[in-house]
């Protein structure tokens, strides 16, 4: 489609390979759309130069006018692809660099997730195949979603985010139709992450479900179905995040399906530091603020807590003087005494038994206990 299109210099070969990459689920009209997109913003950009009173441009301007790199990553952010205009699919904006902490949990992500989706070649020479499933699993607040996004962000891979509860339907087969269609979707814009929050609200044990329930029974079969399907599952990668990790369907964590199991928990002294300074990044702070006093005063508190904490200064400051241009120390100690933790030291245990049963193999069948938040 470029083969009679004026380019500038800048748009290489290697610039040519990028846009191939940046370019998923992108059909042949979808492409045609892009280039001529393109050259369209290169015509406007020459419009103050072209007497539009004449039937045809000055061939001086005919000249110099070209398609450059600018005008293609412009074009880029402004065309859809066919397979996308149905279903909500994305390629997030959030980034590890906006993920504090929790730099085990991000490196198991990365190596079931970003190492098959940026390099299957090697997994190919090592003769193994990657994880199909991963469950991000911890207290709620802790940043499983931010996960996840950042890791399609970072595989450039499309993202489809699926709530759990949006999958269920009073209406028999709706909500197995819902799974296939989301499957059928990524297949078609992959590579692609399909992303099951609160997927214990979906696939809890088929055990322990009522006859009020089936609609959960036939979409934990669906997923099995799908998991193990005979399509396979080619450039693309299943995560679903939960609280109960204790809830869930232990066939689904079989291997084969959810198999990579990541506790997404509290965050150390350093990560606590470093989400504090993701959420003050754009507040600008009284000389008295300390990051590290800060850090240390909030053991216990997950990413959710944090930026509550740092939203409460900024409206604490506001409220004591409208026109304060910036957040000192003393708002931020009133904002501790107001946000309360989300970790608990029962809350705590009950993960690390979690996990340690899943180091152990399968979960029981028995779900255990639920410990509250608070």
């Amino acid at each position: 489609h470029t083969r009679g299109v004026p380019l500038s210099e800048d748009v290489s070969e290697e610039f040519l390979e990028y846009l191939s990459q940046h370019t998923q689920a992108f059909v042949g009209a979808d492409l045609l759309a892009l280039v001529q997109e393109a050259a369209m913003k290169s015509l406007r950009r020459a419009l103050p130069d072209i007497n539009l009173e004449e039937d045809e441009i000055a061939p001086e301007i005919l000249d110099i006018l070209s398609v450059g790199k600018d005008d293609f990553e412009n074009a880029l952010r402004e065309i859809e692809p066919s397979a996308m205009r149905e279903v909500l699919v994305e390629i997030p904006a959030v980034k590890w660099n906006d993920v504090g902490g929790l730099d085990k949990a991000k490196q198991d992500v990365v190596e079931a997730v970003e190492w098959p989706l940026t390099k299957p070649e090697k997994f190919l020479q090592m003769g193994i195949k990657p994880p199909k499933g991963v469950l991000l699993f911890g207290p709620p607040g802790t940043g499983k979603t931010l996960i996840a996004q950042a890791v399609a962000n970072e595989s450039n891979a499309n993202f489809i985010s699926i709530k759990g509860p949006q999958m269920l339907s009073k209406w028999v087969g709706e909500s197995e139709k819902a799974i296939r269609e989301t499957f059928k979707k990524a297949r078609q814009v992959a590579p692609c992450i399909i992303f099951f929050d609160e997927i214990d609200s979906i696939a809890p044990m088929r055990s322990a479900i009522t006859e009020d329930g089936k609609v959960s029974e036939r979409i934990v079969n669906q997923l099995l179905t799908e998991l193990d399907g005979l399509e396979p599952l080619k450039e693309i990668v299943v995560i679903a995040a939960t609280n109960r990790p204790d809830i869930l369907d232990p066939a689904l964590l079989r291997s084969g399906r959810f198999d990579r199991l990541v506790l997404v928990g509290q965050s150390t002294y350093a990560g606590r530091k470093a989400i504090f300074k993701i959420h003050t990044r754009n507040i600008p702070l009284g000389d008295d603020v300390t990051i590290d006093e800060l850090a240390g005063a909030t053991e216990g508190f997950v990413g959710s807590d944090i930026e509550a904490v740092c939203r409460e200064a900024v409206m604490l400051a506001l409220r004591d003087n409208f026109n304060n241009e910036e957040v000192g120390m003393k708002y931020f100690k009133q904002a501790l005494n107001k946000v309360r933790p989300t970790l608990t030291e029962n809350l705590i245990e009950y993960y690390e038994k979690i996990q340690a049963q899943f180091k152990g193999g399968v979960k029981k069948e028995e779900p255990s206990a639920y410990i509250g938040y608070r």
